[in-house]
């Protein structure tokens, strides 16, 4: 994509073997992809997939074996020490589970204030900004005194994206970020999100296992199995009218409360499987 915020060009991921005769193991097999500024791009696959790699190589936490990363023009693939700490400033993570991602001895105000702090932001300024995110995630201004554990999930996941949001980044990586929370407060932190992106101009780069999620947040969606891109198109095309097998099954993996139907979906699955197979030989 021109002028893309992020591209990623032949990705490859590459973890070493463990024991003394286990072969290495591709995740990423030259994966490509781009995001551009105020969009979402969804990587949808399941566990084993690869999409969670893609995300921990944009934020430096895997080394990519192969291919190229760039974000705002500028090759991010290799960089370390101070170049990855100023890259924070840009791309920030939320991730899967709100609780062990965020200091449970720091108060919310803490918690919000290190990023600031880290930034050079005055004490006036970082209260002010604090006071803003925590309006802007929908939380009450007393929070800054509380602990994480006097939140529920989803306020607590709610406090994780104020925090991402706090150094104004153009990019969030958002690793699962729903699927530990109840249907009812995944559909609120998602419809958060959206707002915050529709204000913001911020991007994501949007993982989930769960194609209703990515349906819902996402302008257009890639679908990983094994390691390898199998399908790349607009949100409403590829949930509703898939092209490719794997995602027809993802699809289909949906529950749904009428017995018999749940049962034809599940030889649908079959079929689909087999039907993989086939295209893998």
């Amino acid at each position: 994509m021109t002028n893309a915020l992020l591209d990623i060009s032949g990705l490859q991921v590459t973890f070493p073997g463990r024991g003394l005769r286990r072969r290495p193991h591709q995740a990423l097999h030259g994966v490509s992809l781009s995001v551009s500024a105020g969009e979402t791009l969804g990587l949808v696959g399941e566990s084993g997939s690869g999409k969670t790699t893609i995300g921990r190589a944009v934020l430096g936490l895997v080394r990519p074996s192969g291919g190229r990363i760039t974000f705002d023009g500028d090759d991010i693939t290799h960089v370390t020490g101070a170049r990855r700490r100023a890259l924070a400033r840009d791309i920030q993570v939320v991730f899967q589970d709100p609780y062990s991602s965020l200091n449970p001895s720091l108060t919310i105000g803490d918690i919000l204030g290190e990023p600031l702090v880290v930034q050079g932001a005055t004490r006036t300024d970082a209260g002010a900004r604090i006071a803003a995110l925590l309006d802007q995630v929908g939380l009450p201004a007393n929070s800054v005194a509380r602990l994480p554990r006097e939140f529920s999930g989803g306020q607590r996941q709610r406090v994780a994206i104020a925090r991402a949001l706090a150094p104004r980044p153009r990019l969030i990586v958002c690793d699962e970020p729903v699927s530990a929370l109840d249907l009812s407060t995944q559909r609120r932190v998602l419809d958060l999100l959206v707002d915050i992106q529709q204000g913001t101009d911020v991007a994501y780069l949007f993982i989930s296992h769960d194609l209703s999620v990515i349906r819902h947040v996402s302008h257009r969606v890639a679908v990983l199995h094994d390691g390898d891109i199998v399908e790349s198109s607009p949100a409403a095309t590829v949930t509703t009218t898939p092209e490719h097998p794997y995602t027809r099954r993802l699809l289909l993996a949906a529950p749904v409360a009428d017995p018999a139907a749940q049962q034809r979906r599940r030889e649908e699955r079959r079929r689909l499987a087999e039907q993989e197979d086939m295209i893998a030989t």
